[in-house]
């Protein structure tokens, strides 16, 4: 009781200390919730109609694609500039495929699994035979497709099945399901497609007026006063008259996506004179050792050459064309070099060591000569080749040892250029030497026995044995370190964007400007490697005249420093652009000396009045329809408008004033003639239908402004 009577005097303090620790106890969950949200959106990678991707969910997309590259390419890896390809492509994708679901599903548009497995039983869908499930004749087999969905579970379940034969399972497997989901998107695609040209239907009217519009020519004399002749200060532009044209074409300058205008300095660093005169100097020495006739393979691989020595030899077009236009000069012994080459910066030697007559493409068929060890595969191959010259016939040899035995060509450009062991390079002399119809035996080092029939050759040209040494002109650290040490100072010295700007040509810089730049174009200034440069710029934090640090990139060649000039909002351009700017007086300009040659053309009478106005060409001009643009050489432009005005008008009719793209016109028409090809309706309606497919095609680019598609890729790559 004395307890509870405490606990009741003690009440609003209690109360008090409740309350505190519930609002902790919210105030935490509230920090911890923020801070997953603050996480979740650091991972957001895009957004398409409000729903987000993340950069797990868009990698994995990324690794399904790429696995489908390597497994129907054959490659095993890929390169940075195919990665970033790729990504792309699957973005694009991915964008496409939303575009189109959220559509659909306001439709009710779907493809049933029904449906699904009636377009892979029938396999004429296009998809289906880049599959490995083909019959012979290349078609989809739907069988061997079941065939070996059924087979699947049992092989990657079975214990006795080497992994590498799994492993081929599964990469096939994988490729199926991409190949089913694509297939999937492809159909539901092609039904919002089939919609949108159902609703856009031909009639015999149109029909008749294509085909007129194609099949009436006219010939035409034609005088045209082209705009270059008023000089630009014969009319006055002002902004009134940008913003009156603005308005009016406002739509071409819409942007889908945020743009930024940037200045920056590229330094690219390049080799000094004593980078050169080292390089030079080191080459002497390799060709002195070369001239005094040193092993022109080790002396190439000391020199660390980008063309690797071949001790086989090698056709002219194996080498770079500037080493291939040099060697065909050559006698066999003679020397060049060290000589400089501008086009790929480099110092090169060239040493022609021999010279013989070869054939480029060899035909031959090969048994790979059983034997527990080299020994009792020697002895068989030499059984092999008494038989073989006692008149057995190759086939049923190849069949004893279970070899096909099949004729296979081998060409120079199957091995020229390549690195190749000391086997590789005995089997290629040995059959691009040996004579047609001869029987060889091939000992491979550690390896085996190969006997090689050569049954055919062709393409006899001549081949060369050359030492070649190809060095660039590359910098050194001490040249790379003061490039850098003089644009860190100079950055220093020059901290603001009006500083840079003024004195970056004394000091010997450029500053370069480049507008409505993108994040989607991966690189800044087309220097490889400046993602980091890119986040910089598009970085929210980052604000109009910011300059940015200075970034090492490229092939570790280049240094870079970006200035932010301005920030152009998803939408509309603004009229003042510098860019939408220049196109807008451009477009003023023409048509205010449009109205003045206007003017001088209102009272013209004939083609010949008109050619006396100052500027005027005149020209004739054959074929004129309606239905394709008339191009003027005189002028250097196509003008739809003159294909109009002259689609309206008879043999002997003159007419002056026609506004063009380029000019202003005047014509008459010479001559009116028709096709004799005959009018069919039912060809005409379906050709318009697919021109319809042809204009709804890009109705992706429609739904693209639509979808508030927000691209953050910039920020992970």
């Amino acid at each position: 009781m004395a307890a509870l009577q405490t606990i009741r005097s003690k009440g609003k303090v209690l109360i008090a200390v409740v309350g505190l620790a519930l609002f902790a106890f919210i105030a935490e969950e509230f920090v911890r919730s923020l801070s997953y949200s603050q996480n979740e959106s650091r991972q957001r990678i895009g957004e398409v109609y409000g729903e987000s991707i993340n950069i797990q969910e868009y990698s994995k997309l990324v690794e399904e694609y790429t696995s489908v590259v390597k497994f129907t390419s054959g490659m095993t890896s890929l390169t940075d500039d195919q990665l970033t390809m790729l990504r792309d492509q699957v973005w694009q994708t991915y964008v496409n495929q939303k575009l189109i679901e959220h559509e659909a599903e306001k439709l009710g548009l779907t493809v049933t699994d029904a449906e699904l497995q009636n377009i892979i039983s029938t396999g004429k869908s296009p998809l289906l035979a880049q599959t490995p499930f083909r019959t012979q004749q290349g078609t989809f087999d739907a069988n061997a497709l079941k065939q070996f969905l059924t087979q699947y579970n049992e092989v990657v379940n079975n214990m006795d099945i080497p992994a590498e034969s799994k492993e081929q399972y599964v990469n096939m497997y994988n490729y199926w399901q991409f190949i089913e989901k694509s297939l999937r998107h492809q159909t539901l695609a092609e039904k919002f497609q089939n919609l949108l040209t159902g609703a856009m239907l031909s009639n015999p009217i149109a029909a008749k007026m294509n085909f007129d519009a194609r099949s009436i020519e006219s010939d035409i004399l034609m005088t045209a006063v082209p705009y270059t002749s008023v000089k630009d200060e014969e009319v006055k532009v002002e902004d009134a008259d940008l913003q009156a044209k603005y308005e009016e074409m406002k739509e071409i300058f819409r942007t889908n996506q945020e743009t930024r205008d940037i200045k920056y300095i590229d330094v690219a660093v390049k080799a000094s004179q004593a980078d050169k005169d080292a390089l030079k100097a080191e080459m002497e020495g390799y060709a002195k050792a070369l001239n005094e006739g040193g092993n022109a393979a080790k002396i190439v691989r000391e020199a660390a050459s980008k063309i690797p020595y071949s001790a086989l030899p090698i056709s002219a077009n194996a080498f770079p064309s500037d080493i291939a236009k040099a060697i065909d000069t050559l006698k066999v012994g003679a020397q060049v070099g060290p000589y400089n080459n501008i086009a790929d910066n480099s110092c090169n030697i060239i040493r022609l060591i021999s010279k013989v007559e070869l054939p480029d493409s060899v035909e031959l068929r090969q048994i790979a000569v059983p034997g527990v060890d080299m020994e009792a595969a020697q002895k068989t191959a030499d059984s092999i080749m008494t038989a073989l010259q006692a008149g057995t016939h190759f086939d049923s040899i190849a069949k004893k040892y279970n070899q096909p035995g099949t004729k296979n060509w081998i060409t120079g450009k199957d091995y020229e250029g390549q690195m190749m062991d000391e086997n590789n390079r005995k089997f290629i002399e040995t059959v691009t030497t040996a004579s047609t119809g001869s029987y060889n035996k091939i000992v491979l080092d550690g390896q085996g026995v190969i006997i090689a029939q050569v049954t055919d050759r062709k393409n006899f040209i001549n081949k060369y044995n050359a030492a070649v040494i190809k060095r660039t002109y590359d910098f050194s650290k001490e040249t790379y370190g003061k490039a850098y040490n003089d644009f860190s100072a100079f950055l220093a010295g020059n901290p603001k964007a009006e500083d840079i700007e003024a004195n970056a040509q004394a000091a010997g810089y450029t500053v370069q400007t480049r507008n409505s730049m993108s994040s989607a174009e991966h690189n800044v200034a087309n220097v490889r490697r400046t993602s980091e440069a890119l986040r910089w710029v598009f970085n929210e934090d980052t604000k109009t005249g910011d300059v940015s640090p200075l970034y090492e990139c490229g092939d570790n060649d280049h240094m870079l420093v970006v200035i932010l000039t301005a920030v152009n909002e998803k939408g509309y351009l603004p009229w003042n652009d510098e860019q939408v700017k220049t196109f807008l007086t451009t477009e003023v300009q023409k048509e205010k000396k449009a109205a003045l040659l206007m003017e001088k053309m209102a009272n013209v009478k004939s083609v010949a009045d008109a050619a006396k106005i100052a500027g005027a060409v005149t020209d004739t001009i054959k074929h004129v329809t309606f239905g394709s643009n008339t191009f003027v050489s005189k002028v250097g432009t196509t003008e739809p408008a003159l294909s109009g005005a002259v689609s309206t008008a008879k043999k002997g009719d003159f007419k002056a004033g026609i506004e063009g793209k380029g000019g202003v016109y005047a014509f008459q028409v010479l001559g009116q003639h028709s096709h004799e090809t005959k009018f069919d309706e039912k060809k005409e309606m379906q050709q318009l239908t697919q021109m319809n497919m042809r204009a709804l095609s890009t109705f992706t680019s429609e739904l693209y402004q639509k979808a508030n598609v927000e691209d953050k890729r910039y920020l992970f790559y």
